[in-house]
Parts: C-alpha cells; sequence; structure tokens
C-alpha cells in the first residue's frame, strides 16, 4: 500500500519507507537527526497495566533498533465507551511506567471510540546524522546476534485460550516487557552493520528485510535460537496466532527449509512476535567485543544465531539449518 504513495525526495531524510525499516530518520543539523515512529494493537495480556509497558516497550523499540534515543512519545488510544475508565487508566499507567523507566516524556495523545481497546505510542528519538543502524548495511560475513529468545506470540495465544501454565507466560511478560534500550547502547558502542526490533513479522520475516535491504543471502541455525520454555510444548498442541501462519505463508521462495527443519519449527521462526529483541549483523572481528558489552550491559540473552552472505541470485535470500 505504501507505494501507492508519492516517492519521497530531499536530502535530509536519511531513512524513509523503502526498505521497510523501522523509522523514519530526518536530519535537522549536522549534529541531530530525528527518529520518528508509531506502534499500537490490541490487548495480549488480561492485566491492563501489564498491557500498557508491553505496548510502550513495543513502540520505544523502533528508535532503539536504529540506535537511537528516544525523548517524547504521545499516547495513542482507541478504547470502548462502554468499558470502565479504570481499564484504560491502568494501561496509560503501565505506559507511563515503561515510559519513565526509559527516560521519555508522554506529552500528550489521542483517544478514539473503538470497538475493541487498542493503545501504543507516536515515539520521536533522536540520533547523529550518519550514525543511525539500518536494516540495509548488512554486509557479507557478518555474523548475527539475537538478544531476546522468541515464542511471545504462541504463548500469549495460548494464555487467550487459558491453555498455557502461569510460568511460561510470566517468561513472555518478562520479555515483553524488557526494555532494548541495554542492548541498543551496547550495539552502539560497538558498531554494527545493521539491525531490526523483533516483532510482528516474527525472526524470518525481520531477517528478510535485511537480506532485502542489504542484497545479501543469509543462514541462520535453529540450534542456536534461544526460545522462552513451554513454546514447543504448545506448538505440538497446535497452537499459533494466525499472523503467525500468515508470515510462514509469505516465506515461500524466500527461505530454503533444510529436510530435517520440522513444520512446528518452521512455524516458531515465523511466530509473530511482540516486542522482541535486536537482531544485530556485526563484523565477526567485532563480535566478541559485542558480546562482552551486551553481558556488562545486562542483557541476558546473546546468541550467536546465523551468518550474512553474499547474495546469490540462484538461491532463497534465507537459509535455515538444524
Amino acid at each position: 500500500m505504501l507505494r501507492r504513495l508519492p516517492a519521497i525526495s530531499d536530502p535530509n531524510l536519511l531513512v524513509g519507507i523503502s526498505t521497510g525499516d523501522d523509522a523514519a530518520v530526518y536530519r535537522m543539523d549536522d549534529e541531530t537527526a530525528i527518529i520518528s515512529t508509531v506502534d499500537f494493537f490490541p490487548p495480549i495480556v488480561d492485566d491492563p497495566f501489564i498491557f500498557g509497558e508491553i505496548a510502550a516497550a513495543n513502540a520505544l523499540s523502533d528508535v532503539y533498533a536504529m540506535g537511537g534515543k528516544p525523548i517524547i512519545a504521545l499516547n495513542i488510544v482507541g478504547f470502548p465507551v462502554d468499558l470502565p475508565h479504570d481499564i484504560l487508566g491502568e494501561i496509560l499507567q503501565g505506559g507511563a511506567a515503561k515510559a519513565e523507566e526509559a527516560g521519555v516524556l508522554i506529552v500528550g495523545g489521542h483517544t478514539v471510540d473503538d470497538a475493541e481497546p487498542k493503545y501504543g505510542m507516536s515515539v520521536t528519538g533522536v540520533v547523529e546524522p550518519g550514525k543511525q543502524v539500518t536494516n540495509a548495511g548488512a554486509c557479507p560475513g557478518d555474523v548475527l546476534v539475537l538478544t531476546k529468545p522468541i515464542g511471545t506470540g504462541i504463548i500469549t495465544t495460548a494464555g487467550k485460550q487459558e491453555r498455557v501454565s502461569a510460568d511460561t507466560l510470566d517468561a513472555a511478560v518478562a520479555v515483553m516487557s524488557e526494555l532494548n534500550r541495554a542492548a541498543s547502547e551496547a550495539m552502539m558502542s560497538v558498531g554494527a552493520h545493521a539491525c531490526v526490533d523483533i516483532t510482528g513479522f516474527g525472526l524470518l520475516g525481520h531477517l528478510r528485510l535485511i537480506a532485502q535491504g542489504s542484497a545479501v543471502s543469509a543462514r541462520v541455525s535453529v540450534g542456536a535460537i534461544p526460545v522462552i520454555e513451554g513454546v514447543t510444548e504448545l506448538l505440538d498442541e497446535g497452537i499459533a496466532p494466525g499472523g503467525t501462519h500468515r508470515n510462514l505463508e509469505s516465506l515461500d521462495g524466500v527461505v530454503d527449509w533444510h529436510a530435517d527443519i520440522t513444520e512446528q519449527t518452521r512455524i516458531l521462526l515465523a511466530d509473530a512476535q511482540t516486542s522482541g529483541g535486536l537482531l544485530i549483523a556485526v563484523a565477526p572481528e567485532k563480535l566478541d567485543a559485542l558480546l562482552d558489552a551486551l553481558a556488562n550491559a545486562g542483557v541476558q540473552t546473546r546468541a550467536v544465531i546465523g551468518e550474512v552472505m553474499a547474495q546469490d541470485a540462484q538461491a532463497a535470500a534465507i537459509s535455515v539449518t538444524p
């Protein structure tokens, strides 16, 4: 749909929509560029406060993925007029708490009557021009590092069906509500060629954006990919959101699956995430420094899951091995 919009040509627009990146970046002067993004969605957990925290962390993540510092945000709310306003208050309090943790000021917002509650934020951040990290800079030989485990879409779907244990759901909530600030700062301290945050397109969907934007190919190893405990059992029960299945369908012709990769694993790698981790492409000589920086910043998940390769026009953009 975005292709129907007029083409934009402005020397100060450093990142636009051409590669499907996480946010837009616009240069104000030689020292400052602004990062602009927006994200909102319906509740994925029952607790309104926790939903607000997760939605805020998810919206802020686009700025972190580009190496920026979020500074202000506007609330975006859809809410039914016949629901108790206390619920909306708790959602906003959760968002405010997460924004405060990030050092972000919520300076306003907009609310509309909607049959289904929705919440998120429009976020503005800053970065030095030329230092922004995009999905279009990966180079052959780069190593791929992931900073959160996957499986949140499957778990939250199971939660809506009341088919998940409290421990597994709590683990997913902890992953989704964690800010990507520390991972972003570690990445920027070392230097990375490309980065995306893993959200609605799933792990392979967002890796596809790196491959396409950077004109490269990629290989990932299933055994190296961190997964939230309990997800495999839910997959065995046939639980996965509709968005995850659509993601998997969209990967036809994009992914070369090793013969040993099961259907459940394919679903998992396409699972639509909320507030997932950063997927960072870093030069191999900087890998140890990045892993050390992530560890020193308190980032628990520091998984080396694959590598970037030269593009092969005769082969799939992504290959998945056991």
